[in-house]
């Protein structure tokens, strides 16, 4: 280097490299100091004007965040805009958000992260109104501590009710109350005391009894960083110091403390001799030698290594993304959760839970849905709804459905059982997800409360006849043939024809007609949007379990919702799932109404009633579609038939 550059004395190349390099060396311990801080996550809550906008400008502000450009730009902006006496506008650092929602664009939750000395910090924005429940809940769902700001001029409003109940409900247990805009109250020490007497009080009861009360001024600074010399009568911390120093209340094992739990998120084979399960700790610590349960298998083990990104480490604690290899040759999969062998989550597929409904179409008991916990996905279903909350008044109404932004007491059905802990013990193990069946877009988040029916004792019993035995012996496969449409269209009558000429055949089959079936099955069901899903659920069980006797089903039922339908495919085995949709024209179908059940529709006389009151949503994709305008039902028949055919089922 020294014959390529000349003499290293003196050289000014290498004099300006060895600054850059100095440079470099002191960003790069610059960073490593910032991976060495703690992360703080917290929301902000606030109704409209209590000046949330403000308060999170001031922290960035404070924060040295903000750049020259938009410092130059803010200072014109407040001029124009007249704050008062002369302060910086920092509300419209972060008021761009509002102005998008004007326009019409969605924001969920808006992300803001800062940074000071002590601490990092991410900061969830959303907004407070009611409407917006449901953002709120994704940015509170992930926060350790909630900042929730008071009007001194308004004191504890309705939002302000609202918002301590969500951020209780999604397991937060640290808040800290800005009693914002003193300076218009004359920094009066009464108004301030009063205000956190009755916060206090009605936060006790909603389990938040760590409460921290800041007078503050936003606009003004007052008590944001430093000691505000207009409160000399206030002796506690700056919001910025207490948020710098907090140690945030956090229930179980997800303060690091707790027992141990990591989902597997998958198997990690990189070659023949190493076998692993990568994951991200949700609770607890784990070290080598440590016994481990697997659940739902409920197999055990002991920890072997734990693999870091660098090298094995000798323990790992919440929050650490590892790999955890095992003594034994055990059965571990994406879904798992490996806990620790003294304290293990339970096991269950039935569940008290509060449900947030997130989507545009309601929640309806006995709908199908898909739920998330974890790395695992199952399916699920409202068994029904005990409550819902008014999120205003904290009251709670009985309710049929859930709207969108309504919380709900809910009782979860699972077709297959998970571990899972109290939301209230763990939020990670204990937080879920419903999830649209055909869209896969997110419908609801849910908190599982508690066990109503634990699996731990249920044992399977495998039985030496089986399908396959009994299909050998009736001479054909067995099939589901599920006969959509709206009423009126033909259904029955190709139904019936259908299983006439398999009978006709010597084929072994069953009829499950909508109308016999209420005469029995279901004769305790109505005709609301709960029992018409729970109707549909049993016929699509009953249906499962003919297959599994070797026959061949049909079912003839309107069956109106595409999720519903995918429910009881998703019941059978590929192949053995047949869905025809007898496509008639609603007009077509009125005209015919054998039942004189359109013109008791259009008076009124009943309410959701396929294709007038309720929608009917037509398969996309059908394995068989029949025009009842251009067949006969026994040219229906034929076509019907020859698919049975194609199939291999006849």
């Amino acid at each position: 280097m020294a014959d390529a550059m000349g003499p290293v004395t003196g050289n000014a190349e290498y004099a300006e490299y060895a600054e850059y390099a100095e440079y470099a060396a002191d960003i790069e311990e610059y960073l490593r100091g910032h991976e060495r801080k703690d992360l703080l996550r917290l929301i902000t809550c606030g109704s409209v004007d209590d000046g949330k906008s403000t308060l999170i400008g001031r922290l960035l502000y404070e924060a040295h965040l903000v750049f020259e450009d938009q410092l130059a730009a803010l200072e014109a902006d407040s001029v124009r805009s007249g704050t008062r006496g002369g302060d910086l506008d920092l509300a419209l650092l972060v008021d761009g958000l509002a102005a998008e929602r004007e326009q019409g664009i969605t924001i969920d939750v808006a992300y803001r992260f800062f940074t000071t000395d002590k601490r990092k910090f991410v900061v969830a924005d959303t907004p407070g109104h009611e409407q917006y429940t449901r953002n709120m809940v994704t940015g509170a769902s992930t926060a350790d501590l909630a900042v929730i700001l008071v009007d001194a001029r308004k004191g504890v409003l309705t939002q302000t009710r609202r918002h301590s109940y969500l951020v209780s409900l999604l397991g937060i247990r640290s808040v800290v109350l800005a009693v914002n805009k003193l300076d218009l109250v004359g920094y009066a020490q009464p108004v301030f005391e009063e205000i956190c007497r009755e916060y206090r009080e009605f936060a006790g009861d909603l389990g938040l009894t760590d409460v921290t009360c800041v007078p503050t001024s936003a606009l003004h600074g007052d008590n944001i960083l430093e000691p505000s010399p207009h409160t000399p009568w206030y002796t506690g911390p700056t919001l910025m110091g207490h948020l710098e120093t907090v140690v945030p209340a956090r229930g179980g094992a997800s303060d690091g403390e707790g027992p141990f739990r990591m989902p597997a998120q998958y198997v990690n084979r990189p070659d023949v001799d190493f076998r692993g399960f990568a994951g991200t700790i949700v609770g607890g610590t784990v070290r080598p030698g440590d016994r481990i349960r697997v659940l739902p298998a409920g197999t055990g083990s002991t920890v072997a290594r734990i693999v870091g990104w660098e090298r094995d480490l000798d323990e790992a604690r919440t929050g650490q993304a590892v790999t955890l290899t095992l003594a034994d040759e055990i059965d571990v999969s994406r879904g798992d959760l490996l806990c620790g062998a003294d304290d293990p989550v339970s096991v269950a597929d039935r569940f008290a839970a509060h449900v947030v409904w997130m989507a545009e179409p309601p929640l309806v008991p006995g709908r199908p849905y898909l739920l998330k916990t974890g790395t695992r996905t199952v399916g699920a279903t409202v068994r029904r709804i005990d409550h819902v909350v008014d999120v205003n008044t904290l009251e709670k109404r009985p309710g049929s459905q859930l709207e969108l932004n309504e919380i709900g007491h809910c009782e979860l059905l699972l077709d297959q059982p998970v571990p899972f802990d109290p939301y209230t013990d763990n939020r990670d193990t204990g937080g879920v997800i419903l999830i649209d069946r055909l869209t896969r877009a997110t419908v609801g988040a849910g908190m599982l409360r508690s066990a109503l029916r634990h699996t731990d004792d249920l044992h399977p019993r495998a039985l030496a006849v089986g399908r396959a035995e009994r299909s050998a012996r009736n001479g054909h496969r067995p099939c589901v043939v599920w006969l959509t449409g709206v009423s009126g269209a033909g259904k029955s009558t190709i139904a019936d024809l259908l299983e006439q000429r398999l009978y006709g055949l010597g084929k072994h089959s069953y009829l499950l007609d909508g109308d016999n079936v209420r005469g029995g099955l279901c004769r305790d069901l109505g005709f609301g949007p709960a029992d018409r899903a729970e109707n549909v659920r049993r016929v699509a069980e009953v249906a499962a379990l003919m297959v599994d006797a070797g026959l061949i089903t049909i079912v003839s039922l309107i069956s109106p919702f595409r999720a519903e339908r995918a429910f009881a495919r998703g019941l059978v085995p590929d192949g053995e799932f047949c869905e025809v949709h007898v496509d008639t024209p609603l007009a077509v179908a009125e005209e015919r109404d054998p039942k004189g059940l359109y013109r008791r529709a259009r008076a009124g006389e009943i309410p959701d009633f396929t294709g007038i009151g309720s929608p009917y949503e037509a398969p996309e994709h059908p394995d068989v579609r029949i025009d009842t305008t251009a067949c006969t039902p026994e040219q229906a028949v034929e076509t019907l038939m020859d698919h049975l055919r194609a199939l291999g089922v006849l």
